[in-house]
């Protein structure tokens, strides 16, 4: 083999681990991350409301925490809808 092919062959074995695609950033992980995500801000909300009901908590911190947990909420079931609406659209599909 020629100098020039062995730099190749060699550029291409360094480069192909980069472009070899990553298991774990699919569209499953992508809705597992935002589960994840949505579950810790409902969790925060419920800590920082029972902390209010303890007085422990300033009550800009319940408003607040209440607001993201609401955003959060609305967020999930809007993206629930446009999936089902998006399924029934696909059922409807003639075969």
């Amino acid at each position: 083999m020629e100098i020039a092919a062995l730099g190749a062959l060699r550029g291409y074995a360094d480069a192909r681990p980069v472009t070899a695609p990553n298991p774990g950033s699919g569209p499953g992980a992508v809705f597992g991350d935002a589960v994840r995500n949505m579950t810790a801000t409902v969790a925060k909300g419920e800590a920082t409301a029972k902390a209010a009901m303890l007085g422990e908590a300033d009550p800009h911190a319940l408003v607040s925490a209440l607001a993201q947990t609401e955003l959060a909420v609305e967020t999930a079931a809007t993206i629930r809808d446009k999936v089902v609406e998006a399924y029934q659209e696909i059922l409807r599909m003639p075969v």
